[in-house]
């Protein structure tokens, strides 16, 4: 946690993944968050995995150090209050992030008709409105048919939803982005993100479409060996298996070095008119003769031997580990500061994390629980929303609003 964006009010009605991620970074920052549900949770509040008493992991880990507001969407005054909360008055405040459809009661319209310099970044599944999750749209881009193993022709889907974290992130970039300008035009604006259009560029980003327009055809499935440069799984004597990129020269020459395969590499050179040391495509392009020695090189020697050896010649590596098995790893988890004991809502203390960025010349605060399902509707629609406690009172009794 640290205060960069201390002062700042953002109001969140969103589940799931790329929406609360978007908040939940904006909160390590220090903004205000304050997340709006359904009564009773939204679709993502019993999300697994689960604790042992049912309460969901994956949504307490999500929205860490973030205010809670209960109420009742379904009825129109619950709707009206939340368009009230998501175009809240204030210079620093008028900041929305949602993945509610493009129309409804939280269209951009409604919100700007309440404050006309509202921000509201909506995050999406598809450009047209259509309903989309990272898994279908990874499926549509391409990723599963060129994941997996040459032999077997079954798509393989990530579990790592990577479109949803990296729209959360783009979101919360181009909402700060696009607070700078309203505090330098007065102007608000809606900003629409669909997952579909994240995948798309990324992969284009990236070359790969421009590879197919260039007559390259799909891109073949490679196993576990790195497209366009040197990298691959490898056994080791005592078992262990390691995964090892060369892109580097000095990769490159220190990876040979501990192996002891420099004859056999310069001999592959020779014989193919070729020279490994500067080009990692050239590398990729002649894997067929140059796998085979490395895994010779493997084959010899042990892990626990080659591992001190590649860390000091900048060879470029890492185990294959089970997630129990890296919770001990001080890198990942154990003794990372990023990392602290929290009690969470659902009773369970356990490593949380924090900002994942680290600043050194500011201090680290370490990360605040997710609070319990409207335990700050009070506090939010008095302090935000200059409702008096009478007020409040009656939206309590005629069960619009709830609390923890």
């Amino acid at each position: 946690m640290y205060d960069l964006l201390k002062g700042l009010t953002v109001v969140e009605g969103s589940a799931f993944i790329a929406g609360p991620t978007c908040g939940l970074y904006l909160a390590q920052l220090g903004a205000q968050v304050i997340r709006f549900d359904n009564i009773g949770g939204g679709p993502d509040f019993r999300r697994w995995p689960l604790a042992a008493n049912g309460s969901s992991l994956y949504w307490e880990g999500l929205n860490k150090g973030k205010k809670s507001v209960a109420i009742d969407l379904s009825r129109p005054e619950g709707r009206e209050l939340a368009q009230r909360l998501a175009a809240a008055p204030g210079k620093d405040a008028g900041l929305f992030v949602t993945n509610f459809p493009v129309e409804g009661f939280l269209a951009y319209d409604r919100l700007k008709a309440i404050r006309d310099d509202v921000i509201c970044v909506r995050v999406m599944g598809w450009a047209d409105g259509g309903p989309g999750v990272d898994y279908t749209i990874n499926s549509a881009v391409g990723v599963p048919l060129m994941t997996g193993h040459p032999d077997d022709p079954r798509p393989v889907n990530h579990v790592l939803p990577a479109w949803d974290l990296l729209t959360g992130a783009f979101a919360a970039f181009n909402l700060t982005a696009a607070l700078l300008d309203r505090y330098r035009t007065g102007r608000g604006r809606e900003i629409r993100i669909p997952l579909s259009d994240v995948a798309a560029s990324a992969l284009a980003n990236m070359g790969m479409t421009a590879e197919i327009l260039a007559g390259e055809g799909e891109r073949p499935r490679q196993g576990n060996t790195l497209f366009g440069a040197f990298g691959r799984d490898f056994l080791t004597r005592d078992g262990q298996r390691l995964m090892v990129v060369a892109i580097t020269p000095r990769q490159w020459t220190g990876l040979i070095e501990v192996l002891g395969v420099g004859e056999a590499v310069a001999a592959v050179e020779a014989s193919r008119g070729v020279d490994f040391r500067k080009d990692e495509g050239v590398r990729f392009a002649h894997v067929d003769a140059l796998m085979p020695i490395f895994e010779a090189g493997f084959a010899r020697a042990d892990s626990a031997d080659l591992a001190p050896r590649f860390d000091a010649l900048g060879v470029c590596w890492g185990p294959y580990q089970t997630l129990a098995q890296a919770m001990d790893d001080p890198r990942l988890f154990k003794d990372n500061p990023i990392f602290s004991d929290l009690t969470q809502p659902s009773g369970a203390t356990y490593p949380a994390p924090g900002y994942a960025a680290t600043l050194p010349q500011d201090e680290r605060q370490p990360p605040a629980p997710a609070a319990a399902l409207g335990a700050h509707t009070e506090e939010v629609l008095g302090d935000l929303l200059g409702l008096d406690a009478a007020e409040i009172a009656r939206l309590h009794d005629a069960g619009i609003v709830a609390s923890a």
